[in-house]
């Protein structure tokens, strides 16, 4: 791939991303504004309370993995523009063409996440 077609790889993937996010941080705000804690209400003695909390901390916990995944495009993003891009930052050997087409933002080889 030319750096023009990995930088819009990378682009149309992190568009992706930032959607899932939205969509994330909507769902997130129902759930709070339905269980009623935008008015400063307690779970605690909600007898559906428990159930809230775990769905509100798994979108949360999915929100931040959606932002490390922008994080990790990002940076892939910008080794692109300098050049850099499909370098293991561990060995500085290349990584394989397969497994930046699985996963454009890997910053390892296959050998150097094995040994992790």
């Amino acid at each position: 791939m030319t750096p023009q077609q990995l930088a819009d790889a990378l682009a149309a993937q992190r568009g992706e991303v930032v959607d899932r996010l939205r969509g994330l941080e909507r769902e997130l705000a129902g759930i709070i504004e339905a269980s009623g804690l935008a008015a400063g209400s307690d779970d605690e003695h909600d007898p559906e309370g428990a159930t809230v909390a775990f769905e509100r901390q798994h979108v949360a916990a999915l929100i931040e993995q959606a932002r490390q995944d922008l994080d990790r495009i990002d940076a892939a993003l910008a080794k692109v523009a300098e050049g850099r891009y499909g370098q293991c930052e561990t060995c500085g050997e290349p990584i394989g063409a397969e497994r930046l087409a699985a996963r454009p933002a890997a910053t390892t080889c296959i050998r150097c996440a094995s040994r992790r």
